[in-house]
């Protein structure tokens, strides 16, 4: 092999795990590939466009896969540059401390982690910081410690959700300020990167506002000479050593040929479906079932939460522009009627007449689906699924993907739906309709011509669990591989429970924490990351400004 194609560490993929974890071992001086399939997200003005984006999806892969019995799975998932941070709502959620714990649910049980949240805590706060949260510490009833304040305000709401807040509130309730990851300077607006457009969840942003890791990560880190990204590779397979126990080089498709890469340690990070994939299509004599795969656990314990979109629509207009800066724990872990937990209750971005139309809902009588945009509260409600070995990835005889998934837990999701319905019908009386305002409370289907739910697929987590034991898990709790030295895996596919909230921060935090003991191992340290240029009252947010596509 070429000494060019040979490095200190390769890893695979560039979103909230690959991407963090670049920007923790940059500044090492050690030699870095990051290999990634897709390219920049081009900035055009269909980044804003809801048809371009959510009817036409412009920007998500066209690859095909199939559920157990061959029927096509079109996912909705988008491979490039900062993976699907790109796309995200930037909602940055620490998870509970009693979710890194067993804990029992209506449905079953949620195992515990092997570490536990005190370990990931400095890491959550370093996190929180480098993806630039806006929240306030205290508000939320089920919050976790924290050894630090956040480092920007929240988002401030609007009058239809401060309404909303008051509402709740009035209830019993302590609805609180989402964390969000977003370049917003409210108390200097003109200079604010972020504008608090409509088209954030769910999009590219086209202003660089949003917290995403290509923004805050990847770009940054190509200021280090040691530092090369390959746009347009897609790593196919894992080699390892004749003993099994390393991996000896990583294969990947370039340029329409297929090029040999080496390293110390490779770090995957392709997204729980596709680093399950990556494991299975890397089988040898020494790993019959799939690289790393003596437990049988790789691609098993597939999960992406139990979620909902509800549309509580009402005679009178919402004009809210930015929607998602409120959020409801209350019901967490269960309420005074219900011992067992229900979930989380959010904010979806504003929906509009466009993007109802990719999953139309069941009409409000009288209303248009024009209307029903222009008159709803648009909730995103979450709740944990639990790890079962049947829903899985697997490979059919081509080596493409097949993704079997059954929800479960589903009785708490239901009271959650029941919980919020209650809530909207105790909102304050109308000026303009007295008590008639509230018109009702309507699904958005979550299936837009495909079986595979949408958020399955953003909140995928769960399909090489990291553990102790190595009989039940397929990585170690410093998340490498218990069956070979040098392979770490730092995306969602790691955790062993779900939990009912966004998993992003907790795949950022991870990653980070994962880099300290690779930069350990290597004997390296990592000096200060590089402060992007600065411009005035932009706090140092914007990227480094050069051409970080991969060399010809």
């Amino acid at each position: 092999m070429s000494e060019a194609n040979r490095y200190d560490i390769i890893i695979v993929g560039t979103g909230a795990g690959g991407g963090t974890l670049l920007h923790r071992l940059a500044p090492s001086g050690k030699r870095i590939l990051v290999l990634e399939r897709g390219d920049y997200v081009p900035r055009e003005p269909d980044n804003w466009s809801p048809r371009a984006v959510n009817v036409e999806r412009k920007y998500q892969t066209d690859e095909v896969w199939h559920d157990v019995d061959g029927r096509d799975l079109h996912p909705h998932t988008n491979y490039c540059v900062g993976g699907n941070t790109k796309f995200y709502g930037a909602a940055l959620f620490r998870l509970r401390e009693r979710d890194f714990g067993e804990l029992r649910h209506h449905g079953g049980i949620s195992p515990a982690w092997p570490i536990e949240y005190d370990d990931l805590e400095p890491y959550y706060t370093e996190a929180e910081r480098l993806y630039r949260v806006h929240a306030m510490r205290g508000e939320d009833p089920t919050e976790p410690p924290a050894s630090a304040p956040y480092a920007h305000p929240p988002v401030s709401h609007e009058p239809r959700i401060r309404v909303l807040h008051e509402d709740l509130s009035a209830q019993g309730l302590r609805p609180f300020h989402t964390p969000l990851g977003v370049m917003l300077d409210e108390a200097r607006p003109r200079q604010s990167p972020c504008i608090r457009c409509p088209t954030c969840d769910g999009y590219p942003c086209l202003v660089s506002a949003k917290a995403d890791a290509q923004i805050l990560c990847v770009d940054p880190a190509l200021a280090w000479d040691n530092v090369t990204l390959l746009t347009g590779t897609r790593a196919t397979r894992l080699e390892t050593d004749p003993s099994g126990r390393e991996v000896a080089g990583v294969l990947a498709r370039r340029n329409g040929g297929e090029e040999r890469f080496r390293a110390d340690v490779v770090v995957v990070s392709c997204g729980a479906i596709n680093s399950a994939a990556l494991l299975l299509r890397s089988a040898n004599d020494r790993h019959p079932r799939g690289l790393a795969n003596g437990s049988d656990m790789v691609g098993r314990n597939y999960m992406g939460h139990v979620n909902s979109v509800l549309m509580a629509v009402s005679k009178c207009p919402n004009p809210t522009v930015f929607q998602k800066s409120l959020s409801v724990n209350d019901f967490y872990f269960g309420s005074e009627d219900w011992d067992a937990p229900m979930g989380h209750i959010s904010f979806v971005g504003k929906l509009d007449r466009e993007t109802l139309s990719a999953g139309a809902p069941r009409l409000a009588p009288g209303f248009t689906l024009e209307l029903m945009a222009r008159h709803s509260l648009d909730f995103w409600m979450t709740s944990e699924d639990l790890p079962d070995p049947d829903n899985c990835v697997t490979l059919d005889r081509d080596g493409g993907i097949v993704l079997s998934y059954r929800p479960n837990n589903e009785e708490g999701h239901r009271r959650l739906t029941a919980q919020l319905k209650a809530l909207l019908n105790g909102q304050r009386r109308c000026p303009h309709h007295g008590d008639s305002c509230h018109v009702g409370v309507f699904a958005r289907s979550l299936f837009v011509g495909q079986r595979i739910p949408l958020a399955g697929v953003a909140h995928q987590n769960g399909t090489v669990r990291f553990g102790r034991d190595p009989s039940t898990s397929v990585l170690d709790p410093m998340c490498r591989a218990h069956e070979v030295d040098n392979l770490y895996v730092v995306d969602a596919s790691f955790f062993p429970s779900s939990a009912a909230v966004n998993p992003a921060l907790t795949v950022m935090a991870n990653a980070l924490r994962v880099g300290d003991h690779i930069l350990e191992r290597l004997g390296a340290r990592s000096e200060p990351a590089r402060i992007a240029p600065h411009s005035p009252g932009n706090d140092g947010l914007e990227p480094v400004a050069r051409d970080a596509r991969s060399p010809s």
